[in-house]
C-alpha cells in the first residue's frame, strides 16, 4: 500500500469546514496547525501595519488514491480555486512508521469500496 502526506493549508474561518470536508472524504486522524502567512502582495491596514493572514494548516496520512479524493474534495467545497482562499497539495511518502493498523485496515476497506 502506497501512502502520501496530505496538506491543506486554508484560511483560519475555514478551519472547522476542512476538517469536516476531509472526514467526510476519507481521511481518519488529522494533525491542525495554527499559522500566519503573509501574501505575495502585502496589505496595508490601519497605521501603515502590515496584516499577516492567520491560516490553519490540516496535515494527514492517507492511502494514495484516497489522499487524491480528499484533495478534490477539499479543493470543490472550499472553493479554492479562487481569490487565494488556500491551498492543498499532496507528497508522496516513501517511509512510514508508527501508523495506527486500524487506520490501515480502513483505507484497504474504502479501497475495497471503490473497487
Amino acid at each position: 500500500m502506497k501512502f502520501a502526506l496530505l496538506v491543506a493549508i486554508v484560511a483560519e474561518d475555514l478551519e472547522e469546514k476542512a476538517i469536516e470536508v476531509a472526514r467526510q472524504a476519507g481521511a481518519g486522524g488529522m494533525t491542525i496547525v495554527s499559522a500566519r502567512g503573509t501574501g505575495a502582495e502585502e496589505k496595508k491596514t490601519f497605521f501603515g501595519l502590515t496584516y499577516q493572514g492567520s491560516q490553519t494548516v490540516v496535515i494527514c496520512i492517507l492511502e494514495k488514491k484516497l489522499s487524491l479524493g480528499v484533495m478534490k474534495a477539499l479543493t470543490e467545497d472550499l472553493d479554492l480555486k479562487t481569490h487565494s482562499k488556500g491551498v492543498v497539495f499532496t507528497v508522496p511518502l516513501e517511509h512510514l512508521a508508527g501508523i495506527d493498523m486500524r487506520q490501515i485496515e480502513s483505507f484497504a476497506e474504502q479501497i475495497r469500496e471503490e473497487i
